[in-house]
């Protein structure tokens, strides 16, 4: 059997070499990088992550293997997906799949033996860029016209958030408070984390106007994470301002950024964004810093906020914003991930503290 190859290929011309696995075919989407050590599979099927190509700064990946109940969604929904090394056979009780297995089986293609450390240094000067990756059998791809593909992709002109919600609305669990949750790309464990507070859950698609939501009697709303540049969610964010007004709101990461739009600011795109499960956060609030798991390219601009609402949160790293609260009504967001799954699971509280204000 022909082993595979792969070719990433930069936008700026940068070529890169290495062993196919998974599905053969060319993909073209954001380079960005995650510093977690654990959660790939977590990582492959978040929604967030659409339109982009990940890469794991972690050297071994796979090792622990795959299980298809270690998901945050119904598909893999990277573009791509580079390793420095993919650990063929992994050993777990819980987890027989292979990543070159699942991932063929979800039709995605990877490329394994990078310098992945030379790649992020690259992202970090840089900033993420377009890229393009192609696996392939037999006869080398061509470099030249895979630059050009990925020159010619705008991540910021698709509206990715409307290629991950959900068709229809979903309810899920049961419980003696309803939720109403806006999907632009939800990951299921901010799912399981409402229902384990006994939260009855109704998915709505992203752009459900707040008269249907209100419909369903629901006592408090929560936004979710997802994909793309918040720019482009202004229908969401004109219904996300009629309903702060008299419920309890919740915003986590793309939700905290629709709200920071909702509330009179702007968003930006960071450099190369924040990806991992290790981001110090400091809740003034609290006076305490939490570890953070976070996956955004966009950051609230804090100078555009209305005099009514107030930061709560701070990177520690950037002294980016990574929090905002109104002053007098129950509403509140964060940029990082309190669900997180894989942890850490310093900021669970922030679950409490919203079902406490339904």
């Amino acid at each position: 059997m022909t082993q595979k190859k792969a070719l990433l290929v930069l936008s700026d011309g940068s070529v890169y070499s290495g062993q196919g696995i998974g599905a053969d075919g060319l993909r073209i989407g954001e380079l960005v990088f995650n510093t977690g050590m654990t959660g790939y599979q977590e990582a492959l099927t978040d929604p967030s992550y659409a339109g982009q190509i990940l890469l794991m700064t972690y050297p071994l990946i796979g090792n622990y293997g795959l299980n298809e109940q270690w998901v945050e969604s119904d598909k893999v929904h990277v573009e791509g997906f580079c390793v420095r090394q993919d650990y063929g056979q992994p050993h777990h009780v819980k987890a027989p799949l292979n990543l070159d297995k699942y991932l063929s089986d979800n039709g995605v293609g990877a490329i394994s033996g990078l310098d992945t450390r030379a790649l992020v240094r690259k992202i970090r000067n840089h900033g993420v860029m377009p890229a393009a990756l192609q696996v392939f059998e037999g006869k080398e791809a061509d470099a030249a016209s895979l630059a050009a593909k990925a020159s010619a992709t705008d991540y910021s002109n698709i509206d990715f958030v409307e290629k991950v919600t959900c068709g229809q609305m979903k309810k899920y669990g049961s419980g003696s408070k309803k939720v109403a949750l806006i999907d632009c790309g939800v990951k299921g464990n901010i799912i399981r984390e409402l229902n384990q507070r006994g939260c009855e859950v109704f998915v709505f698609p992203a752009f459900t106007k707040a008269d249907e939501i209100l419909s369903f009697g629901p006592d408090g709303i929560v936004v979710s994470n997802g994909p793309g540049d918040p720019a482009r969610l202004g229908s969401i964010v004109a219904e996300v301002k009629t309903l702060i007004r008299d419920y309890p709101l919740m915003g986590i990461c793309l939700g905290h950024q629709i709200l920071g739009w909702a509330a009179g600011s702007k968003t930006y795109k960071l450099k190369f964004g924040h990806r991992g499960g290790n981001h110090p956060v400091l809740d003034k609030k609290l006076g305490k810093v939490v570890v953070t798991t976070q996956n955004h390219g966009f950051a609230v601009d804090e100078k555009g906020l209305g005099s009514d609402w107030e930061i709560t949160h701070v990177n520690l790293n950037d002294k980016t914003n990574e929090g905002i609260a109104h002053k007098s009504l129950p509403v509140f967001s964060v940029q990082y991930h309190p669900e997180a799954h894989p942890g850490p699971r310093d900021s669970m509280y922030l679950f409490d503290q919203f079902v406490k204000s339904l």
